[in-house]
Protein backbone atom coordinates (compact mmCIF):
# COMPACT_ATOMS: atom_id res chain seq x y z
CA UNK A 1 0.00 0.00 0.00
CA UNK A 2 2.92 2.08 0.27
CA UNK A 3 4.48 2.31 -3.30
CA UNK A 4 0.66 3.50 -4.27
CA UNK A 5 0.70 6.06 -1.98
CA UNK A 6 3.96 6.97 -3.05
CA UNK A 7 2.94 7.10 -6.56
CA UNK A 8 -0.01 9.29 -5.70
CA UNK A 9 2.38 11.40 -4.17
CA UNK A 10 2.81 13.35 -7.15
CA UNK A 11 0.80 15.72 -8.85
CA UNK A 12 2.54 14.97 -12.14
CA UNK A 13 2.03 10.83 -11.83
CA UNK A 14 -2.11 12.21 -10.62
CA UNK A 15 -2.45 13.78 -13.85
CA UNK A 16 -0.98 11.33 -15.75
CA UNK A 17 -3.59 8.43 -14.58
CA UNK A 18 -6.44 10.95 -15.15
CA UNK A 19 -4.86 11.48 -19.18
CA UNK A 20 -4.84 7.27 -19.13
CA UNK A 21 -8.68 7.39 -17.60
CA UNK A 22 -9.39 9.72 -20.41
CA UNK A 23 -7.97 7.73 -23.10
CA UNK A 24 -6.96 4.11 -21.81
CA UNK A 25 -3.58 2.68 -24.03
CA UNK A 26 -1.24 5.49 -24.36
CA UNK A 27 2.48 5.41 -25.77
CA UNK A 28 4.82 7.99 -24.29
CA UNK A 29 4.57 10.05 -26.75
CA UNK A 30 1.22 10.23 -26.79
CA UNK A 31 0.89 10.55 -22.77
CA UNK A 32 3.73 13.55 -23.03
CA UNK A 33 1.73 15.30 -25.78
CA UNK A 34 -1.46 14.71 -23.65
CA UNK A 35 0.53 16.46 -20.67
CA UNK A 36 1.59 19.41 -22.58
CA UNK A 37 -1.59 20.08 -24.10
CA UNK A 38 -4.28 20.09 -21.61
CA UNK A 39 -2.26 20.35 -18.82
CA UNK A 40 0.99 22.73 -19.94
CA UNK A 41 3.16 19.78 -18.26
CA UNK A 42 6.22 19.77 -20.20
CA UNK A 43 9.17 18.05 -18.60
CA UNK A 44 11.23 15.35 -20.74
CA UNK A 45 10.17 12.28 -22.13
CA UNK A 46 12.82 10.57 -19.33
CA UNK A 47 11.21 12.27 -16.56
CA UNK A 48 7.66 11.28 -17.59
CA UNK A 49 8.86 7.52 -18.31
CA UNK A 50 10.48 7.58 -14.50
CA UNK A 51 6.68 9.08 -13.23
CA UNK A 52 5.43 5.81 -15.30
CA UNK A 53 8.49 3.25 -13.72
CA UNK A 54 7.13 4.72 -10.27
CA UNK A 55 3.15 4.14 -11.17
CA UNK A 56 4.11 0.61 -12.43
CA UNK A 57 5.72 -0.60 -9.46
CA UNK A 58 2.70 0.62 -7.48
CA UNK A 59 0.67 -2.02 -10.14
CA UNK A 60 -1.35 1.48 -10.90
CA UNK A 61 -0.01 1.15 -14.77
CA UNK A 62 0.63 -1.79 -16.67
CA UNK A 63 2.57 -1.69 -20.35
CA UNK A 64 2.18 -3.98 -23.21
CA UNK A 65 4.91 -4.45 -26.23
CA UNK A 66 3.46 -4.27 -29.56
CA UNK A 67 5.81 -4.14 -31.96
CA UNK A 68 8.59 -1.60 -30.97
CA UNK A 69 5.86 0.58 -29.11
CA UNK A 70 5.15 0.23 -25.45
CA UNK A 71 1.37 0.74 -25.03
CA UNK A 72 0.46 1.77 -21.31
CA UNK A 73 -2.75 1.05 -19.26
CA UNK A 74 -4.55 2.38 -15.96
CA UNK A 75 -5.14 -0.58 -13.24
CA UNK A 76 -7.23 0.80 -10.68
CA UNK A 77 -6.55 -2.91 -8.39
CA UNK A 78 -4.15 -1.20 -5.90
CA UNK A 79 -6.81 0.94 -4.99
CA UNK A 80 -9.22 -1.56 -3.61
CA UNK A 81 -7.49 -2.59 -0.75
CA UNK A 82 -7.24 1.42 0.14
CA UNK A 83 -10.89 2.10 -0.56
CA UNK A 84 -11.98 -1.15 1.65
CA UNK A 85 -9.80 0.27 4.14
CA UNK A 86 -11.40 3.36 4.98
CA UNK A 87 -14.70 3.75 2.26
CA UNK A 88 -15.68 0.75 2.53
CA UNK A 89 -16.77 0.06 5.78
CA UNK A 90 -20.34 1.52 7.71
CA UNK A 91 -19.20 4.64 10.17
CA UNK A 92 -22.11 3.70 12.33
CA UNK A 93 -20.05 3.83 15.50
CA UNK A 94 -19.53 7.57 15.62
CA UNK A 95 -21.22 10.64 15.34
CA UNK A 96 -21.31 12.68 12.52
CA UNK A 97 -19.21 15.52 11.22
Amino acid sequence: MGDVFKALADPTRRTILDELTERNGQTLFEICARLLTNHGIGPSRQAISQHLDVLEAAGLVETRREGRYKFHYIDTRPLEPIFERWLGKPHTDREPA
